[in-house]
């Protein structure tokens, strides 16, 4: 299979600080990876680079066809639509239903047909067991139910990558682990899934692909047996 995400010989910056060093890293398509580490190690900040919000300065990094350090800002828009991103803090439109939030994100990408959108949003709405709360404001719904809205949000324009950063940081155990095996279902469903978090105990129970943050360096391994996590608590 094909690398979605790679990065060779780059050095992460945010702003003139540099975060991570010399990395190397390649993701395939369909794989479900972890990034791990202490608050500070760089795991946001290279979400962000995939994501071309922050730029990649030294170094080659490509995400999908895109080459990262020579992307113009005319196609950053084209990126991020082939990247469903999924915050911690949900990033809700508080004063618009969710029907109306999601409405919104197909809008605002070129969708125009008011069946298709409907029927797109139902869909999305299902995929996250969320089938009748279209008419609900956020306000209305659990911090579980708002991060669902938030994966389906990610998944309306059918990216076929997943970045989430800290998806389950606002949410109790039970809940959290509800989230992780939606994102291992879609996950199966044939999405990529780059995982940013600190609920060790969930990446324990789901183990994949486990990237860990530490001293400005990437350490891979192929699973969570090999990364001592208590000592990154």
């Amino acid at each position: 299979m094909e690398y979605v995400i790679q990065f060779e010989n780059a050095n992460i910056y945010q702003n003139e600080n540099l975060i991570l060093k010399n990395i190397d890293l390649h993701i395939r398509e369909q794989e479900f990876v972890y990034f791990v580490g202490r608050v500070g190690s760089g795991k946001t900040t290279l979400i962000k680079v995939i994501n071309a919000e922050l730029p990649l300065k030294e170094g080659d990094g490509y995400v999908l066809d895109y080459n990262l350090k020579k992307i113009k800002k005319k196609h950053i828009p084209t990126l991020r639509r082939n990247l469903g991103i999924v915050f911690q803090d949900f990033r809700l439109l508080t004063d618009r239903s969710v029907f109306e939030n999601l409405q919104f994100v197909l809008k605002a990408t070129g969708w125009k047909d008011k069946k298709a959108i409907k029927a797109r949003i139902d869909e999305v709405l299902e995929r996250v067991e969320l089938t009748y709360k279209g008419y609900k404001m956020p306000h209305q719904l659990s911090g579980g139910e708002q991060q669902r809205v938030v994966i389906a949000r990610a998944l309306l324009n059918d990216p076929p990558i997943l970045l989430a950063d800290e998806p389950t940081g606002n949410l109790d155990p039970e809940t959290s682990e509800d989230l992780l095996k939606l994102l291992m279902e879609i996950n199966q469903y044939g999405k990529t899934i780059v995982m940013a978090t600190h609920a060790y105990e969930l990446v324990k129970k789901f183990e994949a692909r486990t990237l860990k943050f530490e001293n400005s360096q990437i350490f891979d391994t192929s699973n969570t047996e090999e990364i001592d996590l208590d000592s990154l608590v």
